[in-house]
């Protein structure tokens, strides 16, 4: 049986979901190297809803992280309470401002942010049976309060995020955009992504390369 990966969405859309081509990229790179995936959500409002052609919040309309996300998926999509860890060999968290949003509330809160309770509980079963992470864009922000401090990550170079991150006790490293820091103790990578991505295809190489490394860390 092929080796099987779990993509945790926020949302769809860069402002407050999912960033779509970090989205479409990674599950690209999984296809491409005949890993089996399948994508969970958690079934919450949405912090708010931006209207991305004029950048500004949706007032008065509101929307549900899980339904939004089906659209990504293409409605192959289930709840996040139903992920459990044994079922999978490694996890990913795209990026996007619903990680900092619906996720978390880093957007509004910085270093002295919660996590969602749900993705909390998910992500500790993968870190406790020592199953690859992989997380990109704004998501690594969350690494010290979703699994302790003392873990490697990259968010790229924004010194505002990076000190947040070293704030709450985690361990923060430059990247290119290109690039990828692993913690091989803990087993968890990240990429910059779309955090300094001008366009897509810098973006596409900095995933491809942390969806590799997660498959070469399953192995391991």
């Amino acid at each position: 049986m092929s080796k099987q990966v779990a993509v945790i969405l926020s949302g769809c859309g860069v402002y407050d979901g999912s960033e779509i081509y970090e989205t479409t990229l990674t599950l690209l790179r999984l296809d491409q190297l005949g890993l089996g995936y399948r994508c969970f959500a958690p079934d919450i409002a949405q912090h708010h809803v931006i209207d991305h052609l004029s950048g500004e919040v949706a007032e008065g309309d509101s929307r549900n992280v899980l339904t939004e996300s089906a659209r990504l998926a293409r409605g192959e999509i289930q709840p996040l309470g139903e992920l459990e860890a044994d079922d999978f060999d490694a996890v990913i968290l795209p990026g996007g401002f619903g990680a900092a949003k619906n996720f978390s509330s880093f957007a509004e809160d910085g270093a002295e942010m919660t996590v969602l309770d749900e993705l909390k509980q998910a992500l500790e079963g993968f870190h406790e049976a020592r199953k690859p992470i992989g997380m990109m864009c704004i998501s690594p922000v969350m690494v010290p309060r979703l699994l302790g401090p003392g873990i490697a990550v990259t968010i790229g170079q924004d010194p505002g995020v990076s000190g947040a991150i070293s704030a709450m006790g985690g361990l923060h490293r430059s990247c290119g955009v290109e690039d990828i820091v692993v913690d091989f103790e803990h087993r968890v990578v990240t990429t910059p992504a779309y955090m300094l991505a001008t366009r897509i295809s810098e973006a596409a190489t900095g995933i491809f390369k942390l969806v590799d490394r997660v498959d070469e860390l399953m192995d391991l």
